[in-house]
């Protein structure tokens, strides 16, 4: 294993941090979660230091949204002569150029070779909530069907979607009606029991059925899919799942919303994670790693379809803020540009790689999964009966950052650990921060 010393100087949290933390509860709510107790000073590449100077290896990305690294140069000096300009007009009072050149970019790149039209929004969940309005004006059906393990926002039709329950469902009801919610093709843990040995086709059969038992698809507008579950898990579902589903859709008039919030932009080893499989869908959502950290969501699709409903009906004051379509604009340029993507898969290779020799390795570990750089472990007490070792995955995310890691736990049981590293990640950084996460496995699992 290669060795790397991160560069540590005090427990953690340090000294400042911990000053920081008693404001931070006294007027912050709880209900606001944090993974790492300490406070950052300043970020570059794949590296973050805190106001201790203690500086961590960063495999989480600011949930996924800093794909082109931290304080990428071209950004900043992007973001700079944008901010000599102008900040704010409101694309809707006084238009500007990024807002249009960042939808004719997205018209470009993402899969479709028919005319499409993009609605800038805030946010990934923001993007989802207008991608089902469109939908359903557009097909003047009001059912929405979502899946198992899916995480789609925390407003209110974002946490509808939403799968699990704590902490982001429970006790905010009521919810959305008419969204139907069917099973993720869930390889290690199938819906169906082990007597189906393909979990994709009996999820696809249930599909079917389904339309029969509580739900005729001449009343659904749109269904709405991760090609790979976010905050479920990092789920792969079988090959066939995906094409499935769109195959479905197709045939029953159904909009096919494929949302690539946290899956796009090179997260997969290409622009975006429906590229591996093919498939062109009515609308794609977009969020996180579009703007490098900078506030934006997306939602691209048919022209048709975006254009169905009534002007005014779409948009909103902050909306596709010029600062964050510029930023968007040149975090595309740096991703487009050639070795980009190819360092992307090879960092992708490396991880899965090393996460398959800690299965082989660790009884704790019970799968390694991954689809390019978006790749997990999930933990379980015992591999036969599958029991999610939740505590003892949260001691490996604890133990992590003790040393100079940062990492994210995921799953409806709190017992994936997900890795979102920066894509542009060093190799030798990138094989310190895995041997820091094998040491914590390896350390929990005794």
């Amino acid at each position: 294993m290669t060795k790397h010393k991160t560069a540590l100087k005090t427990e953690i949290p340090g000294p400042k941090s911990k000053r920081m933390i008693e404001l931070r509860n006294k007027y912050v709510p709880r209900g606001v979660f944090n993974v790492v107790p300490s406070f950052i000073e300043r970020a570059k590449d794949a590296l973050i230091t805190d106001i201790d100077g203690n500086t961590f290896i960063d495999f989480a990305s600011g949930l996924a949204t800093i794909n082109v690294g931290h304080s990428r140069k071209e950004i900043i000096e992007a973001l700079g002569q944008q901010i000599e300009k102008y900040l704010h007009t409101c694309f809707h009072v006084f238009m500007y150029e990024p807002y249009v050149r960042l939808a004719e970019k997205l018209a470009e790149i993402t899969p479709g070779d028919f005319p499409k039209k993009t609605v800038l929004v805030n946010s990934g969940a923001e993007a989802v909530e207008n991608a089902i309005k469109v939908a359903r004006y557009y097909t003047k059906r009001k059912a929405v069907i979502t899946f198992e393990h899916a995480f789609h926002g925390r407003t209110l039709m974002g946490m509808t979607l939403t799968s699990k329950i704590r902490p982001y469902k429970f006790g905010f009801g009521p919810f959305a009606p008419e969204v139907y919610r069917m099973p993720y093709a869930y390889p290690y843990r199938t819906s169906f029991g082990p007597e189906y040995s393909d979990c994709a086709a009996a999820c696809l059969d249930h599909f079917q059925s389904f339309f029969k038992t509580h739900i005729d698809p001449e009343e659904i507008a749109a269904v709405v899919i991760e090609p790979v579950t976010g905050e479920g898990g990092f789920i792969v579902p079988p090959p066939a799942f995906l094409p499935g589903i769109a195959k479905i859709c197709k045939e029953n008039g159904i909009v096919f919303i494929v949302d690539e919030v946290q899956t796009g932009f090179g997260r997969t080893g290409e622009m975006f994670a429906v590229n591996h499989y093919g498939l062109e869908p009515d609308i794609i959502t977009m969020g996180k790693s579009i703007a490098a950290g900078m506030p934006l969501g997306a939602v691209t699709g048919r022209s048709e379809i975006l254009d169905a409903s009534d002007v005014g009906s779409l948009g909103g004051t902050f909306g596709g803020n010029p600062l964050s379509c510029i930023a968007a604009l040149q975090a595309i340029e740096i991703m487009q540009k050639e070795g980009f993507m190819d360092h992307a898969r090879r960092v992708g290779k490396l991880i899965n790689q090393r996460l398959k020799d800690m299965h082989d390795k660790y009884d704790i570990v019970g799968d390694a999964r991954g689809l390019g750089a978006m790749a997990a472990i999930e933990l379980v007490k015992d591999r036969v009966t599958k029991e999610p070792a939740k505590e003892e995955t949260a001691e490996v995310v604890k133990q992590a950052y003790k040393n100079g890691l940062v990492i994210l736990k995921a799953g409806a049981f709190d017992n994936v650990i997900r890795l979102l590293v920066p894509l542009v990640i060093k190799e030798d950084l990138l094989n310190g921060g895995l041997d820091i996460l094998e040491n914590a496995v390896r350390k929990v699992s005794g």
